[in-house]
């Protein structure tokens, strides 16, 4: 049995070929691959032996010094060991440290505690027996016995915590893409059926039943999502290797946290398909398949006006989106918003499907005089607004889903975004910021800056997450001494002065934020009890609630007793505020305070809010990536729905040149017919984004004016502006090839 101790955050190393690196006491070395290849085990405090990859990618060997910033003050070590993988083993996701004891458990700084427990059974022993046998002695303590790959967690937390993140972020972009999928494959069907109306048509009057006509229209869909399932699962998997790479670049996943290939999501992605693809065709063959044969062929040759049904459904699923916006406008965290913030565009866009023919119908009325100034061909896409409206709405709505759904997404994040930085600006009060690169800031750091002559005040400031019951809260840690000089997070009831005084005495206060104190019935003089980081229960009294809790967290707790409970104690940042009575202090004598300390930086408040504006964009990407690959599909589906729409009417086309129009005429028709959809598309799609995006805005913000990017907003336009006309123009030269009398004179 073997006890490891291990520094909890990952040091950061001064040579500039530093990476994440662990490190352990040399006791626990029998746990890992890792054998001496040189020199001896570390015994002294200052004693240190490294992997064989950091010793090449440095450079170093035996005797060198090395530099190491841990959890505590960066402290210079002497190589005297290097270790490496036995045969066969192998280590990819870290560079390994190992310290004497001793200094091992001053860096984890939890005296009396042990990270884990090994246990090595002796040859023939029973792994499953052996450790229910171990479940039992641990009986009543909170040590848990994990064995086989459920080692893994215990070694890799953030691996762990990843895993429960991508699950979460699976099922939110998993369960839109398929409403997605749905609608558009309703779409892409209904205007397939529409085209092979006249056979279908010919089908119900030689007799065949609608129940004959549903088993033909459900099967070719089940043939064709067979086929799309299992090639869409095939390109799912460099897909999913190439994602997997994104987010651990991007820092949304730790590189412990190994990608797994299973046929089991392959099967779930093939069984969505065929059921996308069941359910679109059954909807789409209600129609054709429930007419009279009498009615078949008459109606076959001539679009009627939408069902009575169908604007009655698509007036109930219109009214559905709107009191998901009045919900959507009463969520006040981003994990309950953000769901609903999606799933109201996709309802959304299926009532602009479902009343799609109204609404091109009205839209072409009002575009009828710009249309017709523009000639002969912007008069005949007036009449193909009016005559073909479901057509039309048919390409309309994957366009308009594409522009709601992209506009959404582009600025969510910008709207959360801005208001916490808008807050986090307004609230700093300091005139320096300590930034680090690195795992954190000192305590020494602080320590150094708050005795130079001139500061007031310095706050150190380190982030984590708490438990209220079940529901997790962002949490920050502060340094009481001098708070209100750096600190103003717009106190609603309480104050920060109580906060400060009863923390800097044993009396331990929090400060929480309106919406924390709303959720859980909290007020100045109420008991918070909480579970920290760690698992250990906190009990506090609420001195203060603040109305800035977008910018600094919903809860705030004395700096000590959060950052005892943390892997990583060191300071995110340290708030400086000046004297302004005393000498004056320069950003050069700051520097020269700090310079010992290796990625620390002394910034402007300016400055810091840059480097928290790069850190929300890094996060914002991480979304869209993942529902870049549902606009992606979308995308498709409206280049697909346009070609679909255009080149069945080769006919048509043949017949309007045989009528005397030119090549030129009938082209900018189609134009004109582009540039229409275009226009019904945008108008719809952003007032879905904006209804949606000011709703977010109401309950996340409280304004109800939403972050939009101007150039983002003409980016995305442009872009759908560029699909619509290409996927208009190439099929319609194509489909002008043939001679018209040929055209005309061929069988249908």
């Amino acid at each position: 049995m073997d006890a490891s101790r291990r520094a909890d955050s990952p040091p950061e190393l001064r040579p500039d070929t530093a990476s994440t690196s662990y490190g352990h006491s040399w006791d626990s070395a029998s746990l890992t691959p890792f054998k001496l290849t040189q020199g001896r085990a570390p015994v002294a405090p200052t004693d240190l032996v490294i992997d064989q990859a950091l010793a090449t990618r440095a450079h170093v060997g035996l005797g060198a010094r090395l530099t190491v910033q841990s959890t505590q003050s960066p402290r210079t070590y002497t190589i005297t060991g290097i270790a490496a993988p036995g045969a066969g083993g192998r280590l990819n996701q870290q560079t390994s440290l190992f310290f004497s004891t001793a200094e091992a458990a001053r860096l984890a700084a939890r005296p009396g505690q042990v990270a884990a427990i090994g246990v090595t059974p002796e040859i023939g022993t029973n792994q499953a027996q052996l450790a229910a046998a171990l479940r039992k002695a641990l009986a009543g303590s909170s040590a848990q016995v994990s064995m086989g790959e459920a080692r893994g967690p215990v070694e890799f937390l953030d691996a762990a915590g990843a895993r429960v993140k991508l699950v979460s972020l699976g099922g939110a972009i998993g369960g839109t893409a398929l409403l997605v999928a749905l609608l558009v494959v309703v779409g892409t069907f209904a205007l397939s059926i529409q085209q092979r109306h006249r056979e279908l048509a010919l089908l119900r009057a030689i007799a065949a039943t609608p129940r004959q006509m549903r088993r033909l229209i459900s099967r070719e869909a089940l043939i064709v999502g067979a086929v799309a399932g299992v090639l869409g699962s095939l390109a799912g998997l460099p897909l999913g290797a190439w994602l997997h790479g994104r987010f651990v670049e991007m820092g949304a996943v730790p590189a412990t946290h190994e990608r797994a290939v299973s046929v089991f999501p392959m099967a779930a992605a093939v069984a969505a398909t065929l059921l996308a693809a069941w359910g679109a065709s059954r909807i789409s063959a209600r129609r054709i398949s429930r007419i009279r044969p009498a009615e078949a062929m008459a109606e076959a040759s001539v679009e009627r006006h939408p069902a009575r049904g169908r604007i009655i459904v698509g007036l109930v699923v219109l009214t559905a989106g709107a009191v998901l916006v009045a919900v959507l406008s009463a969520l006040r965290t981003e994990a309950s918003s953000t769901p609903v913030t999606f799933l109201s565009v996709v309802i959304l866009s299926v009532a602009v499907a479902l009343l799609g023919p109204v609404v091109v119908r009205a839209a072409a009325v009002l575009l009828s005089g710009p249309l017709g100034v523009s000639g002969p061909g912007g008069r005949l896409a007036t009449a193909n607004l009016r005559g073909n409206a479901a057509r039309m709405a048919a390409a309309a709505t994957p366009l308009a889903l594409l522009i709601g759904m992209t506009c959404t997404v582009l600025f969510v994040q910008p709207t959360l975004g801005d208001a916490a930085r808008a807050q986090t600006r307004d609230g700093i009060r300091a005139d320096w910021v300590l930034a680090a690169q690195g795992p954190g800031v000192p305590d020494e750091a602080a320590r150094r800056v708050r005795a130079l002559p001139g500061v007031a005040a310095a706050t150190e400031i380190v982030h984590s997450t708490v438990r209220v019951g079940l529901d997790k809260y962002a949490a920050q840690g502060v340094t009481p001494g001098g708070l209100a000089r750096t600190w103003n997070p717009d106190v609603t009831s309480g104050s920060i002065e109580r906060f400060s005084t009863d923390n800097a005495t044993e009396a331990r206060s929090a400060a929480v934020s309106q919406l924390a104190a709303d959720q859980l019935g909290l007020h100045p003089g109420s008991r918070l009890r909480l579970t920290l980081g760690d698992g250990t229960p906190a009990t506090l009294t609420v001195a203060a609630v603040y109305a800035r809790g977008l910018g600094f967290g919903d809860i705030t707790l004395p700096h000590d007793l959060l950052a005892r409970h943390m892997d990583n104690p060191l300071a995110s940042a340290v708030l400086i505020s000046l004297d302004q009575s005393g000498p004056s202090v320069t950003h050069s004598e700051l520097a020269s305070r700090v310079r010992e300390f290796p990625g620390i930086s002394v910034l402007t408040r300016s400055s810091a809010d840059g480097i928290q504006a790069d850190k929300q964009q890094s996060n914002a990407e991480v979304n869209y990536l993942a529902m870049g690959l549902v606009l992606a599909f979308t995308a498709i589906a409206v280049v697909n729905t346009l070609a679909m729409s255009v080149s069945e009417r080769v006919r048509e086309f043949a017949m309007l040149r045989l009528a005397g129009a030119t090549r030129r005429q009938v082209l900018r028709m189609l134009r004109a017919e582009a540039l229409a959809v275009l226009l019904i598309a945008a108008v719809l799609g952003s007032g879905i984004s904006l209804a949606v995006l000011t709703a977010f805005s109401i309950g996340m913000t409280g304004s109800a004016a939403p972050t939009v990017v101007p150039l983002g907003y003409a980016t995305v336009v442009g872009v759908a502006a560029l699909l619509a006309l290409g996927a208009t123009a190439v099929p319609g030269r194509i489909a002008l090839k043939p001679r018209p009398v040929e055209v005309a004179t061929a069988r249908q």
